[in-house]
């Protein structure tokens, strides 16, 4: 079957779906859970793939699922990916009452897409017009946070690596995968429009602990040390380093005080904090992340306190394949027109998708259909069909142009790609062994 007919074939189909692909949607917004804790959405999204047909593996880093479909012969294997961790957001309206999670970055609608591809290649029967295989992988934990909590799951050996995709790649979950794909939310776009080819700062984490000596905070406080001084000091610090950065590399450093001490008349001997320092490279967030060091040891210092910083490895930076990106731009302009497929540049937030590009060829476009900002309690979908229904279209059709014709132009693809790092020399990386 020649391609456009096959892509005709599929998209209707999707739209045959589309109130199964909505209904999953709001059922995973209804359902938001932190990373690593995914349980109930990971298990719906299984019963949702196993529905099609598909024979599926669970549990995969503790919550991820994993189906997959074959085509008519060998080829290449493309994972169509979505996430399926939320945020905090207590006062989003559909917030967790318990833990306050809430989808404020669009995850179900990922996993619905991503749900919404299997459904169009396997109720239109298009995998026989097809050669390779289409993995469909719910991952977990994308949002690098609770940075705490995930080191007591990486202390207890259940986990090793705090991001989702990290862990996967780590148990070989991609060891047979050629490309990856996916779609993200765009904020503040209500329109259907696509938004192609953006690049991603990477960056490291710190988890950052002030030890100082406790006392009564008004009658001995010369006895004590306080370590929230020393937190105060540190930001103070930090601040004074921001015109260091170039424009260039995109820095951002930003933190929370996760906690600030016990009592208020007690001094504070245990002060916490989270911290994030972006950059557009790596020897920029190595360059910015000596000055935030310096920072909190300085500040430290300054009030007689100790400071133990714990670096974590964090998201390496996004760089899309531009073969893929094409590919994608011209299905998509089909479906909302070609002044709707807007190219953009970069972007300082961070996904592990940038992991993945550093391994393999990626894409990973943004789509409108949402108001608000992402990780606010304005966000929410305006437009499902846009938000669900349209990319589960424009990623399967990019699938078509990848595995048809005998997969010239997915052959084509793996075989020029060079990729940054190979599996071992990442898991280096993440370690901090020598020779990262």
């Amino acid at each position: 079957m020649e391609r456009t007919e096959l892509k005709t074939r599929i998209s209707d189909t999707i739209d045959a779906g589309r109130e199964a692909i909505i209904d999953l949607g709001r059922d995973l917004g209804r359902r938001p859970e932190l990373g690593y804790q995914e349980l109930k959405s990971s298990a719906r999204i299984r019963e949702a793939l196993e529905a099609l047909g598909l024979e599926c593996q669970p549990r995969i880093g503790l919550t991820g699922v994993r189906a997959e479909i074959r085509g008519a012969g060998p080829g290449p294997t493309v994972a169509v990916l979505g996430e399926l961790d939320a945020l905090v957001c207590r006062g989003h309206p559909d917030a967790d009452p318990q833990t306050g999670a809430a989808h404020t970055c669009g995850h179900n609608a990922q996993v619905a897409a991503m749900w919404g591809v299997a459904l169009g290649l396997v109720r239109a029967r298009a995998m026989s017009h097809l050669v390779g295989r289409v993995l469909f992988l719910a991952v977990p934990a994308e949002e690098y946070v609770e940075l705490e909590a995930r080191q007591a799951l990486r202390r207890s050996g259940r986990i090793e690596f705090l991001g989702g995709k990290q862990e996967l790649v780590k148990l070989g979950v991609f060891d047979d995968v050629d490309m990856a794909m996916m779609v993200h939310s765009m904020p503040e776009s209500p329109d259907r429009r696509f938004f192609v080819g953006a690049s991603c700062n990477g960056f490291r984490a710190k988890n950052v602990r002030f030890q100082g000596v406790a006392s009564h905070a008004g009658g001995q406080p010369e006895k004590g040390t306080n370590a929230l001084n020393a937190a105060a000091l540190a930001i103070m610090g930090i601040h004074a380093q921001r015109e260091t950065f170039r424009d260039a590399d995109a820095i951002r450093v930003h933190f929370i005080v996760t906690h600030g001490g016990d009592l208020v008349n007690i001094v504070p001997d245990d002060v916490r904090m989270e911290l994030f320092v972006r950059g557009r490279s790596l020897d920029a967030i190595r360059d910015a992340g000596t000055k935030v060091d310096r920072a909190l040891e300085g500040a430290a210092a300054m009030v007689g306190a100790q400071v133990l910083i714990d670096d974590l490895p964090g998201y390496l930076p996004l760089e899309q394949s531009v073969a893929m990106t094409d590919l994608f731009r011209e299905n998509a302009a089909t479906l909302v027109g070609k002044e709707n497929v807007v190219q953009v540049g970069h972007w300082a937030a961070s996904t592990d998708m940038g992991d993945l590009s550093h391994l393999m060829p990626v894409l990973h476009p943004f789509c409108g259909g949402y108001e608000g900002r992402n990780h606010h309690e304005s966000f929410r979908i305006v437009d499902e069909t846009m938000a669900y229904v349209i990319p589960a279209k424009a990623l399967a059709m990019t699938v078509v142009d990848l595995l048809g014709d005998g997969a010239a132009a997915g052959r084509n693809i793996v075989e020029t790609h060079r990729p940054a790092l190979t599996r071992p020399a990442y898991l280096a990386h993440l370690r901090g062994e020598k020779g990262d």
